[in-house]
C-alpha cells in the first residue's frame, strides 16, 4: 500500500498505524557505546552536546536500514539521571538538541520519518518505598517532555518502565502539556511480568482508557518471550502494540556467547 504522509501529524500517524506493521529503530545507547570511545558509566545523552555528529549518523545508519520511526537520544535526559552527572541543569538543552539532530537526520535522507521523543524512567523509586513524591517525579517528566515537544516531535515513546505506576505519572505528564500520540512500553522478565510483579493483562487494563495510541513492551529479554507477552496483551486490549526487544541473554558456546 502507498501513504500521501503530506505534513507529519498525530493525525496521520494514527491513522499510520491501522495501516500495518511499523519499522522502529534500534538501539541508541549500545551504538554509540560501538562507535566512541565513550566511558561506559558516562552520560550517553550528553553525547548530543559533545558527539553530535555520531548520534546523527547512527539516525541515518537506521533509517537507510528500513526505520519509519527513530528514537532521540535522550532515554535519560531527565533531571534526576543527568543529575548523577551533574547535568540536571540542562534538560532543555540535551533534549532539544537530540531533536535537531535527528530532524536534520531525517531532511538528509528526504524520507517521511516519524522522530519519536524518547523518555525513560526516572531512575528513582516512588514512595512509600523510596523518597520521591509523585508530583517530583511528574515534574520531572513535564520538564523533559516539554522540551522534547516543544521542538517538534512526533510522538513521544515511554520506555523501559518497570511498573505500571511510574508509567502512569509519565502519561499524566505529558497529557498535561501536549496532545501528539504516546507509544506507552514497560519491560518484561523471563517470566511474562514486569519487574514490580504485573502481568501483561494487568498492564493494558490499566493502560488502555489513558488515551495512548500503542502499547507495549521493549527492551526485556529477547524476541521470543516478548511475544508471548503481546500476545497476551493482545487478548485484552484493542489497542494497537508494539514491541521493541532487545537481543535477549547471550548463550556461552564453546568459548564465545552466541546470541540465540
Amino acid at each position: 500500500f502507498k501513504i500521501d504522509f503530506g505534513v507529519t501529524s498525530a493525525l496521520n500517524f494514527e491513522q499510520r498505524l491501522t495501516e500495518g506493521p511499523i519499522l522502529g529503530d534500534g538501539a541508541m545507547g549500545t551504538e554509540l557505546l560501538n562507535r566512541g570511545k565513550i566511558n561506559v558509566n558516562a552520560c550517553l545523552e550528553e553525547t548530543n552536546l559533545t558527539s553530535p555528529k555520531m548520534v546523527l549518523e547512527t539516525h541515518l545508519d537506521y533509517i537507510k536500514a528500513g526505520a519509519e520511526i527513530i528514537e532521540t537520544n535522550t532515554f535519560g535526559a531527565n533531571r534526576f539521571r543527568l543529575g548523577q552527572h551533574g547535568l540536571e541543569n540542562e534538560v532543555v538543552k540535551i533534549n532539544s538538541k537530540a531533536v535537531e539532530i535527528a530532524k536534520e537526520a531525517r531532511r538528509m535522507t528526504g524520507q517521511h520519518i516519524w522522530i519519536a521523543g524518547t523518555v525513560g524512567p526516572s531512575g528513582k523509586t516512588l514512595i512509600p518505598v523510596g523518597t520521591i513524591s509523585n508530583n517530583q517525579i511528574r515534574e520531572a517528566f513535564r520538564e523533559q517532555i516539554q522540551a522534547l515537544s516543544s521542538s517538534g516531535i512526533d510522538l513521544l515513546i515511554l520506555e523501559t518502565f518497570t511498573g505500571i505506576r511510574e508509567i502512569q505519572e509519565a502519561i499524566a505528564s505529558a497529557k498535561s502539556i501536549t496532545d501528539i500520540p504516546i507509544i506507552a512500553l514497560l519491560t518484561f522478565t523471563q517470566e511474562a511480568t514486569t519487574l514490580e510483579g504485573e502481568t501483561p493483562r494487568e498492564v493494558v487494563s490499566e493502560l488502555t482508557n489513558l488515551g495512548v495510541a500503542s502499547i507495549g513492551a521493549n527492551c526485556s529479554v529477547g524476541p521470543a518471550p516478548m511475544i508471548r507477552v503481546l500476545e497476551e496483551m493482545a487478548t485484552y486490549t484493542d489497542v494497537p502494540l508494539t514491541a521493541m526487544p532487545n537481543a535477549g541473554f547471550p548463550t556461552y558456546i564453546d568459548g564465545r556467547f552466541i546470541y540465540m
